[in-house]
């Protein structure tokens, strides 16, 4: 519908936080301006005084910050089209207000909210069904009107909708060829009585004044594009190309909400999920590149994106798929970028170390299902512990990163989410203390006949003998010749010093994890938990 040069908008309400629907449409926009050469606007549409606020306003704009969705124009940065928050834009409306009477195209209406309940009621009552306004003000002589206004008697404005218009018909960019019937449209409120403007009104006049060539949004808009068609052909400017999204639903089938788990974006960073796996992952939510191509950087998108290629089926969230994705990214970081994203998930593995109780406590092993939900829950770095001991465990961490970058290619392959390594790689940090698995205890240590004890004096012999290197191949390879000797197996050999220095039958690479630690500490850690297992 139009040659200009593409201008699309972002307009969240600050009465929440940003919404996973609200960043698949940010995408959407971003990356449609970005691959035609456009404009991406960010607006906010703060005209719900009750619910907006200042702080809503900040967690949005940190998530889209977050998420790497950088907009030309908008809070923050500015532009010829300003300012961006529609409160501060109240002289357009009253402009566009103006515009629309001197063409006849709006009128007063002195109608009160209890005369309208009664017509409502009263036509349900008899007529099976409200049909809308029906024009009580419509027609009122004009000097009977400036002398009701001049007396202060509340009025609203509406939209004149001409009585011989045909269907309104749009062409969406996905949904195809639109057309609605003109005469189901009442005369639409425009500007209420505290002048406030309504949404359909405020959003027509700021996309027309902003030059927004594309209107990218949710289809639960679609029923409101009709009515804003009618102000944009009143207010006598072109109107835009819309394309609306489909619904992103739930594995359950019904629409995305919190009982499916998370659903704003902050949520899904204070879970471990990287920007770039969550913007693939949202961009495949009703796109697609190829219909095969599942792993799609940022400049790809940005090159590729286009609106044929979104769909009308509703997508479907799936966890599962978004967790395989972000393993695929994390895999995919080198050293420095894998220390820079899990900084703060080592130094929350670093303060839930020094939780740990002097000596050897042995902990009872949780259920399955308490381990399923625990493998759901959020742990959102520094949840829990001090400021004092948050503070000096990212101060530690800072200052050794050889641990960070030992730690790498030990859990690198392991990880669907950077929430996942203090779980992980917490025992790096106990020091000479053991957090103990009643199960590991009772499986491995505590087994009849697996010599369990011999196992672990053998090799705490090899890691005490100092004129061994605190090398992991060496000392593994040591502690193999030292277990063929007594004709152990080696997972009869290995597993028990896995649980003393680990605490649990499962942790990363066994050696490559104790170099990372101190000779001393790892010594002082097999003893306790000798004493513990094997002790009278």
């Amino acid at each position: 519908m139009t040659n200009k040069p593409v201008r699309v908008r972002f307009a969240p309400s600050p009465t929440g936080k940003l919404h996973i629907g609200g960043a698949r449409t940010a995408i959407y926009n971003w990356a449609f301006a970005r691959a035609t050469g456009g404009t991406f606007v960010l607006r906010i549409e703060d005209t719900d005084p009750e619910r907006s606020t200042e702080e809503n306003t900040q967690i949005i704009l940190r998530a889209l910050r977050w998420l790497g969705l950088d907009w030309d124009e908008g809070p923050e940065v500015g532009g010829s089209a300003g300012p961006y928050f529609q409160m501060q834009r109240m002289d357009t409306y009253a402009a566009a207000l103006e515009r629309l009477r001197e063409r006849g195209a709006a009128y007063a209406c002195f109608c009160t909210k209890d005369e309208l309940d009664a017509k409502r009621a009263k036509a349900e009552a008899e007529q099976g069904g409200y049909a809308g306004y029906d024009g009580t003000c419509r027609d009122l002589p004009a000097d009977e009107v400036e002398a009701r206004i001049a007396a202060g008697e509340p009025h609203v404005w509406r939209l004149r909708v001409p009585k011989d218009h045909g269907p309104i018909e749009f062409d969406d960019a996905v949904y195809g060829h639109m057309a609605f019937p003109a005469e189901v449209m009442d005369d639409m409120i425009l500007v209420r009585t505290d002048g406030s403007p309504t949404y359909n009104f405020a959003v027509v006049c700021d996309d027309a004044n902003m030059g927004i060539t594309h209107v990218i949004r949710g289809d639960d808009h679609l029923s409101n594009t009709p009515r804003q068609i009618l102000i944009y052909e009143a207010l006598g400017y072109d109107v835009p190309t819309f394309a609306h999204l489909s619904m992103i639903l739930g594995a359950d089938g019904k629409k995305l909400s919190k009982r499916h788990g998370a659903t704003n974006v902050e949520e899904y960073r204070d879970r471990g999920y990287l920007p770039d796996a969550l913007v693939n992952f949202l961009a495949l939510l009703g796109w697609s590149l190829d219909g095969e191509t599942t792993i799609i950087d940022r400049a790809t998108l940005c090159r590729e994106f286009s609106l044929d290629r979104i769909t009308k089926k509703d997508a479907v969230f799936d966890e599962t798929k978004l967790d395989w994705m972000n393993g695929v990214y994390i895999r995919e970081m080198d050293v420095d970028a894998w220390t820079a994203s899990a900084r703060p998930w080592l130094a929350a593995a670093r303060a839930d170390g020094e939780g740990v109780p002097a000596g050897v406590t042995v902990a009872p092993t949780p259920a399955k299902d308490e381990l399923a939900a625990a493998a759901r829950e959020t742990h959102v770095p520094g949840e829990g512990v001090s400021p004092e001991v948050w503070e000096a465990a990212l101060a530690a961490t800072d200052e050794a990163p050889e641990i960070a970058r030992g730690a790498y290619p030990l859990v690198i392959e392991r990880l669907s989410r950077l929430n996942e390594i203090p779980a992980k790689l917490a025992f790096l940090f106990w020091g000479p203390n053991v957090m103990l698995d009643e199960k590991s205890l009772n499986k491995v240590l505590r087994k009849e006949g697996a010599r369990a004890d011999e196992a672990l004096a053998a090799c705490r012999a090899v890691l005490a003998d100092e004129d061994n290197a605190w090398d992991a191949e060496s000392l593994q390879e040591k502690c193999r010749a030292r277990g063929e000797e007594l004709e152990i197996k080696p997972k009869n050999l290995f597993q028990p010093l896995r649980v003393a220095v680990c605490g649990n039958m499962v942790s990363p690479p066994l050696f490559e994890s104790i170099v990372l630690m101190d000779r001393a500490d790892v010594l002082a850690r097999i003893d306790g938990v000798a004493d513990a297992a094997f002790g009278e």
